[in-house]
């Protein structure tokens, strides 16, 4: 494989020097949102994770593909993130899952990457200055620079719209016998698998209507994950509120902060986000310390939640509001991902205390 010289150039000017994978970008530029995940395995998990929608994945992990790619490790039906940015691009992959290599699969759907960076000098960067627009690719450096200024990140910006689906489709039951709805904010598919095995889901856009999703006389309602600022996607938080009370509500990372919302609370961007899959966090009720996949930029801001609503989780690394619950509304809802995919499995409990929620009311 041939590759060509790239260069990386951050919006305050911050340069690097790289060779171009991935898919061409047009013109010679790609944009985006630098951020950076910690995971030292299933990077193409998080490339098709609609929630990195509008960003420029760095991984942390220095050697990356070298387990290649394969249909049932996509989280979607195609990565939304805007490029990715790799140390050291496996030459060869060595897997009995593999039916293809990274390089491939970022070609095949139009995704542009660099490698050869010094990623952990980019890390540290975004460490200290946050995450930072950026962009990439064939271009010379002003051009680059200028692309840089002109990306206008994630603020204030409904990237919803972007992944969500044009329709509502069924997902078949692999388990129970509950109806759930699954409001699409970037769903993933691991997630869904956790559903089904609770019962029959439909998932439906991220702009239906509460009377919509009533009218399908639901047992519960799933918040999904998604990318972007949640207080650009207004809709989905007055539908929300429409619901809270009516039907049990289970929300999950931008599903969680789109919750919080609705009742009441804000939200803030954080300096640099949460990618990666070994956070700590500290279930409140029991004490125990659950190690957890995230990936959001954004997060309910601490001390915005009105009465009766309550903290259930807390990050150990900053202290971030990461699971809330409203008893009295039968509606609750955690900053990280409990599915994995990839990561940890030591919050699956979640889904079977949504079924139990679902249950204790009179669900199916």
């Amino acid at each position: 494989m041939t590759l060509r010289d790239g260069l990386l150039v951050l919006v305050d000017g911050t340069t690097f020097e790289g060779e171009l994978i991935g898919a061409e970008a047009p013109g010679g530029v790609a944009t985006g949102e630098v951020v950076f995940n910690t995971v030292l395995s299933g990077y193409q998990e998080v490339l098709s994770d609609p929630s990195y929608a509008g960003q420029i994945i760095t991984f942390t992990y220095p050697h990356i593909g070298n387990y290649g790619v394969n249909p049932d490790d996509d989280e979607s039906r195609r990565p939304f993130a805007r490029g990715v940015v790799v140390r050291d691009l496996a030459r060869r992959r060595s897997n009995w899952r593999s039916t293809g290599d990274l390089d491939g699969y970022l070609r095949h759907h139009g995704v542009p990457g660099i490698a050869g960076l010094d990623t952990r000098r980019l890390t540290r960067h975004i460490r200290e200055a946050g995450a930072l627009p950026g962009a990439f690719g064939s271009a010379d450096e002003v051009t680059l620079k200028a692309a840089a200024a002109a990306e206008p990140g994630t603020d204030g910006i409904d990237l919803v719209a972007t992944v969500t689906c044009t329709a509502p489709y069924p997902v078949a039951a692999a388990g129970g016998h509950r109806r759930i709805v699954a409001y699409d904010y970037g769903i993933k598919r691991t997630i869904l698998r956790h559903l089904a095995a609770l019962g029959e889901v439909t998932v439906v856009p991220a702009s239906t209507p509460a009377t919509e999703v009533l009218a399908r006389g639901p047992d519960g309602v799933f918040l999904s994950n998604g990318p972007g600022d949640p207080a650009a996607v207004t809709y989905a938080a007055g539908a929300i509120r429409e619901l809270l009370g009516r039907v049990p509500v289970f929300g999950i990372c931008l599903g969680h902060q789109l919750l919080a919302t609705a009742l009441g609370a804000t939200t803030h961007k954080l300096p640099f986000g949460h990618h990666g899959g070994n956070h700590p966090v500290r279930r409140l009720a029991t004490g125990r310390v659950e190690i957890t996949s995230q990936n959001h930029n954004y997060a309910v801001a601490e001390g915005s939640l009105g009465a009766g609503v309550e903290v259930t989780h807390v990050n150990l690394n900053d202290g971030v509001v990461e699971g809330l619950r409203a008893p009295g509304l039968r509606a609750f809802s955690v900053q990280y991902h409990p599915e994995a995919g990839p990561g940890p499995h030591d919050a699956a409990y979640l889904f079977g205390e949504f079924a139990a929620l679902i249950d204790e009311r009179g669900g199916r």
